[in-house]
């Protein structure tokens, strides 16, 4: 299993899924989100449409349409309200959730973004500590799986040194 960390766009990675930091209506917004919504093209909207929202900590899948990627998972990660309302938890699932999807679809590769970070205000670190260990706690539950890589793909160099310094050292 390879887990590494890139600073790059994560509209442009040849990846069986990747994930967007969604909001709860799935129906587009800025940052990742939107520019996943924007290099997927409109049929990415319709298909979210059909899937009526989503509540926090869950996750919903949908072709990638336009993009590299075969399939967008679309996550709800918590906004960050001082860590009291199971913040850590919300997130966790996510990355659970995510990994979930990509087992049944038979995934060998998939990308996330530092969900909740942006606009959601999660702090960096912490969410990219969440991140790392709940994704390596469950590839070491699923030995069977057929999940050959995972990126953590950062929107900024400062992000992806938190990612590279965590991946060396949890």
């Amino acid at each position: 299993m390879r887990l590494k960390a890139i600073l790059a766009d994560i509209t442009t990675l040849e990846v069986d899924a990747i994930v967007n930091a969604a909001n709860s209506s799935l129906l587009g917004g800025g940052g990742v989100d939107g520019a996943i919504h924007r290099a997927a093209g409109p049929e990415l909207l319709e298909a979210c449409r059909k899937l009526h929202g989503c509540p926090t900590g869950l996750v919903k899948a949908t072709p990638g349409f336009r993009l590299p990627a075969k399939f967008v998972f679309h996550a709800v990660g918590p906004v960050w309200k001082g860590g009291t309302q199971n913040e850590d938890a919300l997130l966790a699932s996510c990355y659970r959730h995510s990994l979930g999807l990509a087992f049944e679809h038979d995934c060998a590769s998939i990308a996330f973004p530092a969900i909740s970070t942006g606009v959601y205000h999660f702090p960096l670190e912490r969410a990219a500590t969440i991140a790392v260990r709940s994704v390596r706690e469950i590839l070491a539950a699923t030995p069977a799986a057929a999940l050959e890589s995972v990126t953590f793909c950062c929107f900024s160099t400062q992000a992806e040194a938190i990612y590279r310094t965590l991946l060396s050292s949890l």
